[in-house]
């Protein structure tokens, strides 16, 4: 597997969320555009970029200073831990208000309340743990 983040991981991240109806359709559904970053909490800068237009991944890349909507961040080992085993509502509810998962740009509450954004939320871990 190519490093966490890495431009070949974020590539294939993309593949996978577009092959992914529950993601790249739902989101189309209410015209969904945003660029997503990913990194590690003990870092600075987020590491990689997806870039979503109406729903499906149009970029996965390494970040090199692009504006993003969204930041998650979290250890590496939570990250390789979720991958293992997507986490479910409850589990990523305790990720967040533990601190595990953070989000440095983006707003948790709001995306989580709204069934719209959720369920593509919690997919994308499934998406994640495919690459």
């Amino acid at each position: 597997m190519a490093d966490i983040f890495s431009a070949q991981w974020m590539q294939k991240m993309m593949n996978e969320w577009n092959k992914e109806p529950e993601l790249a359709n739902e989101l189309s559904n209410i015209g969904f555009n945003s660029t997503i970053a990913y990194g590690f909490d003990n870092e600075d800068e987020p590491r990689g970029v997806l870039i979503l237009e109406e729903g499906a991944a149009v970029l996965g890349t390494i970040f090199v200073d692009q504006e993003f909507n969204w930041d998650l961040r979290a250890s590496k080992e939570n990250w390789q831990k979720w991958f293992k085993k997507p986490p479910g509502m409850m589990a990523l509810g305790m990720a967040y208000t533990s601190r595990q998962l953070k989000f440095k740009k983006g707003d948790y509450v709001s995306m989580i309340k709204d069934p719209r954004m959720a369920g593509p939320f919690l997919k994308s871990f499934t998406v994640m743990a495919r690459v």
